[in-house]
Parts: C-alpha cells; sequence; structure tokens
C-alpha cells in the first residue's frame, strides 16, 4: 500500500517593524510603512503587503530578493501568504537600487499577471508601487494603470 504524506502548514512571525499607522489609505501611506523594509538595500527585492478587510496591514512577506535589477516574482509566492493570512487584499512593492522608479516592461507585465491572478482568488492587487531614493516612489494605481 502506498502511503500519502499528510502536511500541516502554518505561518512563522519572524518579527517585526515599527510604524506610524497601520491602515492604508493610499499609495503614500504604504509606502511609508514598506520604506524600512526597503532602506540600504543593495539589490531589488519584492515585498508583498497584506491587507485584511478595513485595510489595515497584517502582515509583509518578503517574495523574492534578486540582483542588482532584476528580481523574480510568481504569482503564487506572492498570494500565498495571503491566502494564509486571510487576506482581503494585498499591494505590491519593489525597490530600483539605481533610484529610478520608472517601472520597466517587465513591471507592467507583472502587475498584470499579478491583478489577474488576484481576481481569480477574490484577493485585488489594490497597488504595486515601485520605490527609488529618497522617498520617491511609482504607483500603479496613481496612475490608474489598475
Amino acid at each position: 500500500m502506498y502511503r500519502v504524506p499528510r502536511y500541516t502548514i502554518s505561518l512563522v512571525r519572524e518579527g517585526s517593524i515599527g510604524v506610524e499607522t497601520k491602515t492604508v489609505r493610499g499609495s503614500a501611506t504604504a509606502r511609508e510603512i514598506l520604506a524600512p523594509v526597503f532602506d540600504g538595500l543593495d539589490r531589488e527585492q519584492c515585498v508583498v503587503m497584506v491587507l485584511d478587510a478595513k485595510h489595515k496591514v497584517i502582515g509583509l512577506n518578503v517574495v523574492s530578493v534578486g540582483s542588482l535589477n532584476v528580481s523574480i516574482v510568481h504569482p503564487r509566492e506572492v498570494f500565498k501568504p495571503a491566502i494564509l493570512l486571510n487576506a482581503a487584499a494585498v499591494i505590491l512593492a519593489h525597490n530600483h537600487p539605481s533610484g529610478d522608479t520608472t517601472p520597466s516592461e517587465e513591471d507592467h507585465a507583472l502587475t498584470k499577471r499579478l491583478q489577474e491572478a488576484g481576481k481569480c482568488l477574490g484577493i485585488p492587487l489594490l497597488d504595486h508601487l515601485v520605490l527609488g531614493d529618497h522617498g520617491t516612489f511609482w504607483s500603479f494605481a496613481d496612475q490608474r494603470l489598475l
């Protein structure tokens, strides 16, 4: 007889960051919350902010750590923590170590893929932020691309 393994899935808290507010009211608030995560990084990193129904932050998860100018991101890695945390919505953010917040073609394509995946899962992608130097950022939602 073949024995099928049984698994338990659990979340592991890895720490926390201090923030002024825990409710996201727009792209500027999201950037304020996320800025400490990206401070001083020398390569691209992608983070998903997981939100409840009132847009309170219930968790942050590093989706990918890349190289100087690329980070590989897959929808399953973005939405995995959202599903485990019973999220109502997510915001994706990544940095451009060059300081230039202009999104690449890959950034646009990823945003479209995540938007479609979020629709299928019932967990909408509210925004995708590209963070640069000195508090600069670019928001797909502010540009009405979501």
